[in-house]
Parts: C-alpha cells; sequence; structure tokens
C-alpha cells in the first residue's frame, strides 16, 4: 500500500476555534493541600493557558467552587486575560453535574474540550470522564494540574488517559494554537506569551531577540 503524505495538520491537533476552555478551580484553599506541583508553576501554566486562550479567542468557562464561603477567589492570573467574564460558582466537587456550567456547554456549542484546574484527581477527572461518556473529545493540560500528591496526579492522569483523554502540557497549548509562525496576526502575543511564562523557552526567545534580533518566521 502507497501512502502519500499532504501538508496538512492531523486532525487531532487543536485549532482555536474547534474546542472549549475549561478552567476550574484556581483557588486559595485548593492550592493549600496541592504538592504535586508547586505553586509558582500552577500559577505560571494557568496564566499561560489562559492568556493563550484569550489572545486567540478560545471560548473559555471559568468556574469555582464554594467561593465565598469556603475555596476563595481564582487566581487573578487565570481571571485577568478575561475581563468582566462572570465566573460560575458551584456546590458540586463534578464541574459537570452543575446546570449553569452544563447551558454554557452547550451554548458554546464545541464537541472538544481542554481542561485545567485543581485538583486532577476530583476536579478535572470528574467532567473528563463524564465529558468522555457523553461523547465529547477531551484534553487535559497536565501541568496546569495539580493534586495533593504526585500519585494522586498521575494516578488520575492515568485513569483519565486510559478512558481515552488526550494528555499536554501549558506551553504544547500555546503553541499548538499558533503552530505556524508565518501566521503575523498572532506572532507577537505568542511569543510575547511566551517571554512571560514560557520558561527558559520564553528566555530563549528574549535572549535572540534582544541579540541577534531574530524571529522564528
Amino acid at each position: 500500500m502507497t501512502i502519500t503524505a499532504k501538508p496538512v495538520p492531523g486532525s487531532q491537533l487543536l485549532t482555536p476555534k474547534d474546542h472549549t476552555l475549561i478552567l476550574i478551580d484556581y483557588q486559595s484553599q485548593m492550592s493549600f493541600a496541592t504538592h504535586s506541583i508547586d505553586a509558582i508553576t500552577l500559577r505560571n501554566n494557568a496564566a499561560l493557558i489562559a492568556r493563550a486562550a484569550a489572545s486567540f479567542k478560545v471560548p473559555t468557562i471559568l468556574t469555582t467552587v464554594a467561593e465565598k464561603s469556603f475555596s476563595g477567589p481564582m487566581f487573578s492570573e487565570v481571571t485577568e486575560p478575561f475581563p468582566g467574564q462572570a465566573l460560575l460558582d458551584r456546590t458540586s466537587m463534578n464541574t459537570w453535574e452543575d446546570a449553569a456550567v452544563i447551558k454554557q456547554v452547550n451554548a458554546i456549542g464545541k464537541t472538544r474540550l481542554v481542561f485545567g484546574g485543581l485538583w486532577t484527581s476530583v476536579c478535572i477527572v470528574g467532567p473528563s470522564l463524564s465529558a468522555l461518556e457523553q461523547g465529547y473529545e477531551v484534553y487535559v493540560v497536565a501541568d496546569a494540574c495539580g493534586d495533593v500528591s504526585a500519585e494522586a496526579h498521575n494516578r488520575a492522569m492515568d485513569r483519565m488517559i486510559q478512558a481515552g483523554a488526550r494528555p499536554m502540557t501549558a506551553l504544547q497549548y500555546l503553541l499548538e494554537l499558533q503552530r505556524d509562525w508565518a501566521r503575523t496576526e498572532t506572532y507577537e502575543s505568542t511569543t510575547g506569551i511566551a517571554k512571560t511564562f514560557g520558561g527558559s523557552y520564553g528566555l530563549g526567545v528574549i535572549y535572540a531577540k534582544a541579540m541577534f534580533h531574530a524571529q522564528e518566521a
């Protein structure tokens, strides 16, 4: 059998228009007991995916649990890219069991969902498995999630992957949305996000631009 390659992207790659980003419970009380990832890295990666989504105009749902009575406000790094957007506060640990969230999922109408939040084994596993069972495609930004231990986070990721979820990282999410440096309309925004939140890769971008006036395109 002969296969002919074509210069087109694979269907499993994300695009800005084909999914909804759902950011769950990035709140103080949830982060206090998170030990699978340090708080600085967690906040950085959460900020990265939030800013990536805002830059590429990805429909995004922000949801909290017991914000006023127990868990506290959502990280400002997550809310700032979406000024004026209402947060959907819940009582349920499983976001998918909240009618207001599901109403928003249905209103947006995307069948591909990307999740990030705290904790992996509860607040991410719950909606991921529920959405998968109802026929949605699910992606989980693994390094923008955290749990009470590395074991809890890793087993939760294993469980979701076994059910069909696709794992990815925060920087991967940003670069997958850009995917071509010739896309000039988002080039500056993407490299700007990378420089601020992209760790050593971002430092490399800063160095190349400062020393050699270089750019990827």
